[in-house]
């Protein structure tokens, strides 16, 4: 993967409604988390149970995001940033984050384990089994996140799109057979 896309690039089967500026720049990183930006990020305005990423946008602009997906453009337009007014951020955030990482999900194959009772368990004993049998799995749980023998705390249920994916290229880049994901 490069250490860059452009965001023309990015926006590849986004349902766009409108952009100010121009796409033929290039992002370094994603982020849904303003604390978090860095020069050359895009950050994503994602509305909340508790807060809307969108009281957020200045703060992103002034700590470098040069592109900033929105669903509702600020009153307050910066020449120096490109906005990207979509309906539904976090969709967005998918299908970018899957494309930023080069399309992880697509080079191995991915089970998700469902239900009210038992999703630990279960996606648990099908990494433990397909590791046995010789193919490289990563796991993806409520305890933990496994790739090989290595383990990443996890921090969530399910990952959002943008940890997902970055876990997901993660698994790719030490060659995942496997994926066995706690999906709820």
């Amino acid at each position: 993967m490069r250490a860059y896309l452009m965001l023309r690039e990015l926006l590849y089967k986004v349902n766009i409604l409108s952009i100010i500026g121009n796409s033929d720049i290039e992002i370094k990183s994603l982020q849904t988390d303003s604390r978090k930006i860095t020069p050359g990020t895009c950050f994503f305005a994602i509305k909340g149970t508790l807060t809307d990423g969108h009281d957020f946008i200045e703060t992103a602009i002034s700590k470098g995001a040069v592109a900033i997906v929105c669903e509702v453009l600020p009153a307050d337009i910066s020449g120096e940033v490109v906005y990207i007014s979509v309906q539904n951020t976090s969709l967005a955030l998918g299908i970018m984050s899957h494309r930023f990482f080069g399309s992880p999900s697509a080079n191995m194959k991915i089970v998700g384990v469902t239900g009210t009772n038992g999703k630990t368990t279960i996606a648990t004993l099908l990494w433990q089994l397909f590791t046995k049998l010789g193919y490289q799995c990563g796991l993806i749980s409520t305890v933990q996140n496994q790739i090989g023998e290595k383990i990443i705390p996890a921090t969530h249920t399910t990952p959002d799109a943008l940890k997902l994916n970055a876990l997901l290229a993660e698994m790719q880049a030490q060659q995942c057979d496997y994926v066995f994901m706690e999906c709820s």
